[in-house]
């Protein structure tokens, strides 16, 4: 059951934090409990090369703020940049992921509509420290609607 939202301020560095599932710290700005379903956002640091394997969501829309860095995106089958101050938008249904291009941590402003990703980001921070392993985005995926669809971006691949 979804509670009703309520409005609130959450300032910088609030918000609940677990390492996320691309090398760096995931900070919870907004969750569905907080947000009457409504809306899920994270802030998230994503390590330099690194970055989550092709993929699509079959019940969220999911949005991109690039607030440091630069990413690459693969969305369906275009590939293109998104230095620090784009914007990146991806309709349910739609096969993408993205690397952090950069030498530095990239930071992200990631928000999914509607809520409910947030139990994706818990199931994956329970996890052991360590290597990301393709298995386990498609097994925590795949009971939430999320397919693992391909690989992650290798450096090699052609911008």
């Amino acid at each position: 059951m979804v509670n009703e939202a309520a409005a609130y301020i959450l300032g910088p560095g609030e918000g609940r934090t677990v390492e996320g599932p691309a090398g760096g710290p995931l900070t919870f700005k907004a969750r569905g409990e907080e947000t009457g379903g409504a809306l899920t956002a994270i802030e998230n640091v994503i390590a330099p090369g690194d970055g989550p394997p092709l993929h699509t969501h079959a019940g969220e829309d999911e949005a991109w703020y690039v607030l440091e860095g630069t990413l690459r995106f693969k969305l369906g089958d275009d590939l293109g940049a998104a230095p620090a101050g784009s914007f990146v938008f991806i309709p349910r249904g739609v096969a993408h992921c993205f690397q952090n291009i950069g030498d530095a941590p990239a930071r992200i402003l990631v928000l999914f509509t509607p809520s409910g990703m947030e139990r994706f980001f818990d199931a994956f921070s329970e996890l052991p420290a360590g290597p990301v392993d393709p298995d386990s985005f498609r097994t925590i995926g795949a009971g939430i609607g999320m397919h693992v669809t391909g690989p992650t971006l290798a450096c090699s691949d052609p911008q």
